[in-house]
């Protein structure tokens, strides 16, 4: 069986991912409650589901507390990807305000606000075993995007994801490190570099000569390579590199890039350039 878990803050996204995944063929369940899921897993394995995508979220209630030990279990029997969505706390309530649907935390005596802190509060435990993805800046068709990339990655023992980003936008809710590289040359500043990115020749011809954005991209890669054991021994199943320029559109593009190049031989890589979606 093909599992896919997905829980999340209301309002992240959570039903477009499961709806993704419909549409590639999971038999998919959402709000099922924590404590079912061990149960209903068995339950569809015996009738032969072999491509599986369930929701549980904060609507479980009280039952939601079991999820982080379940996930450990069941990691001891399958290979499954348990994703975790997340945005910033005024992104939600602009999303909460715009389809005026109710946070299933709120009520009288707790407003939006409140309510989104308690649930990311109560979901922070199973984030931590997840892989987060920020929707905080993506459009639903990105986000479509990202699912598909990463339900398409084989099973692995870990993944690594470098993702650019500017830091006048924000620094990404999922990161596992990040890197300022606002201290490079900008090729902002040259007129006919600025309408481009990362991934154009003109502006890697500008950066690729550069003794110090050579030695930013060496030291990053090489402190990764450090650490990167660690987080397998941990069991992780993605690890998130987070590069930062000032608006996300060249020098982070450019790095995020080439250590994705560089580290695609040895292991499973994805690359996300967030502020060119």
């Amino acid at each position: 069986m093909q599992l896919v878990l997905i829980s999340g803050l209301s309002g992240s996204g959570k039903s477009i991912a499961l709806n993704v995944l419909e549409d590639v063929g999971y038999y998919c369940i959402d709000n099922l409650p924590a404590k079912l899921l061990e149960e209903t897993i068995q339950f569809l394995a015996d009738h032969g589901y072999l491509q599986v995508a369930i929701s549980v979220d904060a609507r479980s209630g009280d039952s939601y507390q079991y999820l982080p030990a379940l996930v450990q279990q069941l990691r001891q029997k399958l290979n499954f990807r348990l994703l975790f969505l997340e945005s910033k706390t005024e992104t939600l309530v602009r999303r909460f305000s715009e389809t005026r649907r109710r946070h299933p935390l709120s009520n009288d005596h707790c407003a939006l606000p409140e309510a989104i802190t308690l649930e990311r509060d109560l979901l922070d435990p199973i984030a931590q075993l997840a892989h987060r993805i920020d929707t905080s800046d993506l459009s639903a068709n990105t986000l479509r995007s990202w699912i598909k990339d990463i339900i398409s990655l084989q099973d692995a023992r870990l993944t690594l994801l470098f993702a650019s980003f500017g830091f006048k936008h924000g620094i990404p809710l999922d990161a596992d490190f990040v890197f300022d590289v606002r201290c490079l040359p900008n090729p902002h500043y040259d007129p006919l570099l600025r309408p481009q990115t990362g991934r154009d020749q003109d502006v890697i011809a500008f950066l690729e000569p550069i003794v110090e954005v050579q030695e930013m991209l060496n030291d990053i890669e090489a402190y990764v390579r450090k650490w990167l054991p660690c987080f397998m021994r941990d069991n992780r199943a993605y690890l998130t590199v987070a590069i930062g320029c000032t608006g996300g559109q060249h020098r982070s593009v450019y790095l995020s890039e080439r250590l994705a190049a560089r580290f695609s031989t040895s292991m499973q890589t994805l690359v996300r350039h967030r502020e060119l979606m």
